[in-house]
């Protein structure tokens, strides 16, 4: 399994526009997809006092359908320009993990 990590930091201001972006038009469009290998998606933030930090983690069963959502230039960020206007700062590129151990509870 591999999980893409990302990050993007807002100001509090522009929080909840970032926040309702990704949720109701970002997070949809790749479920739209239906990217064979996409096994979830989390988003997640966190208060930096002065600035909000997302981190967007996309689980997929491999490399190949992680190229299969993004191409061949799999690192590359996927940050639409209407997410681009309120964000302040965000990683140009993923970063890509080997899962070895992931303990279902």
């Amino acid at each position: 399994m591999i999980c893409r990590l990302w990050r993007g930091w807002t100001t509090p201001e522009d929080a909840d526009s970032y926040e309702r972006i990704v949720r109701s038009e970002v997070i949809p469009g790749i479920e739209a997809r239906k990217i064979r290998g996409l096994r979830h998606v989390d988003l997640m933030k966190r208060d930096l006092g002065g600035e909000i930090e997302f981190q967007t983690l996309m689980w997929f069963d491999s490399l190949d359908a992680v190229k299969a959502f993004m191409g061949d230039d799999y690192t590359v960020s996927h940050v639409p320009a209407e997410a681009r206007a309120v964000l302040n700062s965000f990683d140009d590129r993923a970063a890509h993990f080997e899962v070895i151990d992931r303990r279902e509870q």
